[in-house]
């Protein structure tokens, strides 16, 4: 058994992309795009199939929503993963305006 270190894993909002980008140990994992105007449309979310069943999806549509929370904006969850998990995310669900 080999005692490697927990992943570095962070969150951030590239903004000059338009996008949340997560990375593992500085590579970038995954990303979920959107649109800023009067509601935040996620329109796109991918996770590289090299990094899935991790959970990354999760944490980085938390850390989008939760950001998204804090600018008082409403969203439209135009990519399918985004509206299931609002749907599986109580706390999130006052935020969705349309699918």
């Amino acid at each position: 058994m080999t005692d490697e270190p927990d992943p570095t894993v962070e969150v951030r909002n590239n903004t000059a992309a338009n996008r949340y980008e997560i990375t593992v140990n500085g590579e970038l994992a995954g990303f979920a795009d959107y649109r800023v105007g009067e509601r935040v449309v996620f329109s796109h979310t991918v996770v590289d199939p090299a990094f899935e069943g991790r959970g990354l999806a999760s944490t980085l549509m938390g850390v989008a929503l939760d950001e998204t929370r804090l600018l008082d904006k409403t969203v439209v969850a135009q990519c399918t993963y985004v509206a299931r998990f609002i749907g599986r995310h109580p706390q999130y669900q006052d935020m969705l305006l349309e699918r």
